[in-house]
């Protein structure tokens, strides 16, 4: 029995199992290979091109000798801090209300202050351009609508900082309830047998420890910020403040792929903002002055006892004014027949809404562009997740946890720095196949298998951390091979969370434009393309009924998100940080 294993017909058995397993690894590391490190390396390699006069980095320098980099470099800078302390206001006082007060309806007013993060930042816009604008049905009601003919007041850095802001405010507002969470609630008890009033507690123990989280969260923000193209596209361009997401894609879509080397050197300065933002997040949560036992109950909320109504009256409002009166706005202004045409029962009109769902080819095609893109990126990326997840918690292979941080870099650098670097890649025809996708939706969806994994893939790997590894152990024993094990113990457990995570991929890809901005060509339209080109081109109230039916979509997957993750994934939960 001892040397069975080492018998021809041991050999014979195990070597289908070891190839099956190879086999996977080397898929995945195509995978990686061909949408994450080529696409980031090549556009590295560009950057640092020489340049006409053949100096080494020469391309580099004379772009940043330029007066429009520095200029949009500032911009960026002044518009990101700006975004990000507007985030870390409004999302502290949202996780303050949130989780601190014992308000009645608190998961709905989570739910309206988690909407601008829902909604894509090209709708965001939208939808304060009609908020703010001398059309306005709101502010026309209460007599604060700008003079007719007047500059809308967002097209501005300040309407820029504000849109964002209040955009990124859930990044805040996320990762503080999650430090909140971990607050012990015996320490609070404690404070109180000790005669610490609340204001006592909130400034020295809850404030203290929800630090490190309001930290991070500003980080995530301010990453955000850096790499946001719809905000700046939207109210930047007009109001003439160009950003770098902003002055690459006009460099781009003036002179096309000649200019690849040097937009290249301008998303090389946005990539090491981005890894400068992501550093200090790593900082921040990596030092914490001292430390608490956080293995007993989750803290409970401040009784606010007789003042409850006064607050809950202020939450609402403060929910509804910044999450729900731009949708307002936006659904209004689809309703008029024109532009300036003020709403009113005679005025009311469908015919905008009509137009949208069936009286454009453009828009018709850019539906079924969005969703087969967002179908496909997430059942590929969903299937993907399941076996690198496999490989990375129940296998512990090398290789696979490699991939794993390899699959986060595409996601955590600005989309426009990996459109760039898709483009690089697949300009050129193919090898061996001897053509290129360029121009086709074979390169969008590329973009999208490489930026979206990271959200399939976490939920995934969550879930796997928490199985018994004795599962797969007692399968092994039996002499299931790898593959039969993967098939018929790990992916039942694990498909719930898969497809809470390819619903997230879904939900996100289908109203995606950073990506598709620099992409799309004639035929291959998205929705998020659309939206953008309909209000570029002065068309408003079409593009408020279109982004009207994207923001329904996207509000009616967010809550079926919610509910699969809520019972069968925790780790894509949208409301539990």
């Amino acid at each position: 029995m001892a040397n069975l294993a080492f018998s021809p017909v041991a050999r014979r058995r195990h070597l289908p199992l070891a190839s099956g397993e190879a086999l996977i690894l080397a898929g995945l590391c195509v995978y990686a290979l061909a949408l994450s490190v080529l696409p980031l390396g090549r556009l590295l390699l560009e950057a640092f091109r020489p340049g006409e006069n053949g100096l080494v980095f020469g391309t580099f320098f004379d772009v940043w000798n330029s007066r429009a980099a520095p200029r949009a470099l500032g911009n960026t800078f002044i518009a990101s801090l700006g975004a990000t302390c507007i985030s870390v206001v409004v999302g502290a006082l949202a996780a303050g209300i949130v989780r601190l007060a014992d308000l009645r309806g608190r998961e709905i007013i989570a739910f309206l202050f988690l909407l601008p993060m829902l909604i894509p930042p090209q709708i965001s816009a939208l939808a304060w351009i009609e908020l703010t604008g001398s059309t306005s049905p709101i502010l026309r009601l209460v007599g604060l609508a700008p003079p007719p003919g007047r500059t809308n007041p967002l097209y501005s850095m300040p309407g820029i900082i504000w849109v964002m802001g209040l955009e990124h405010a859930p990044l805040v507002m996320l990762s503080m309830l999650s430090a909140l969470r971990g607050i012990p609630r015996d320490l609070i008890d404690a404070a109180r047998v000790g005669g610490a009033r609340a204001g006592h507690i909130l400034g020295r123990i809850v404030l203290p420890l929800a630090l490190p989280g309001l930290m991070a969260g500003a980080a995530l923000a301010f990453v955000s910020a850096i790499g946001n193209f719809g905000v700046p596209a939207l109210l930047g361009i007009p109001g003439r403040v160009t950003v770098l997401t902003t002055l690459i894609y006009q460099r781009l879509n003036g002179f096309g792929p000649s200019v690849l080397p040097e937009v290249a050197s301008l998303a090389l300065v946005l990539v090491l903002l981005a890894v400068a933002g992501l550093v200090l997040r790593g900082l921040v949560m990596g030092r914490r002055g001292f430390s608490v036992d956080r293995t007993g109950s989750e803290l409970e909320p401040f009784p606010t006892g007789r003042w409850r109504p006064i607050f809950e009256l202020a939450a609402w409002m403060f929910a509804l004014t910044i999450a729900v009166l731009p949708l307002l706005a936006l659904v209004s202004s689809a309703l008029v027949p024109a532009l300036g045409v003020e709403l009113s029962w005679a005025t009311l009109s469908l015919e905008n809404f009509e137009f949208v769902l069936g009286g454009s080819g453009m828009i018709s095609r850019a539906f079924a562009n969005s969703f087969v893109l967002a179908g496909a990126a997430a059942l590929a990326t969903a299937a993907v997740a399941m076996l690198l997840g496999y490989l990375v918690v129940v296998r512990r292979n090398p290789v696979a946890r490699v991939i794993d941080r390899i699959a986060d870099a595409p996601y955590a650098v600005p989309g426009t720095v990996l459109a760039l670097g898709v483009i690089i890649v697949f300009l050129p025809p193919l090898p061996v196949l001897g053509f290129s996708i360029y121009g086709s939706m074979a390169i969008i969806l590329a973009a999208y298998l490489a930026r979206f994994l990271p959200l399939s893939l976490r939920p995934v790997i969550a879930t796997l951390e928490t199985l018994d590894p004795a599962l797969d152990e007692a399968g092994r024993v039996v002499g299931a091979g790898m593959p039969r094990r993967l098939v018929g113990i790990a992916v039942p457990l694990v498909l719930p969370a898969a497809l809470a995570g390819g619903l997230l991929v879904f939900m996100t890809a289908v109203n995606e434009l950073t990506l598709s901005a620099l992409l799309w060509s004639t035929g291959t339209e998205t929705l998020g393309v659309v939206v953008f080109f309909l209000q570029y081109e002065g068309n408003s109230p079409a593009a408020s009924a279109l982004a009207s039916v994207v923001v329904a979509v996207t509000i009616t997957m967010a809550a079926l998100l919610e509910f699969l993750a809520r019972r069968f994934a925790p780790g894509a939960s949208l409301l539990r940080g």
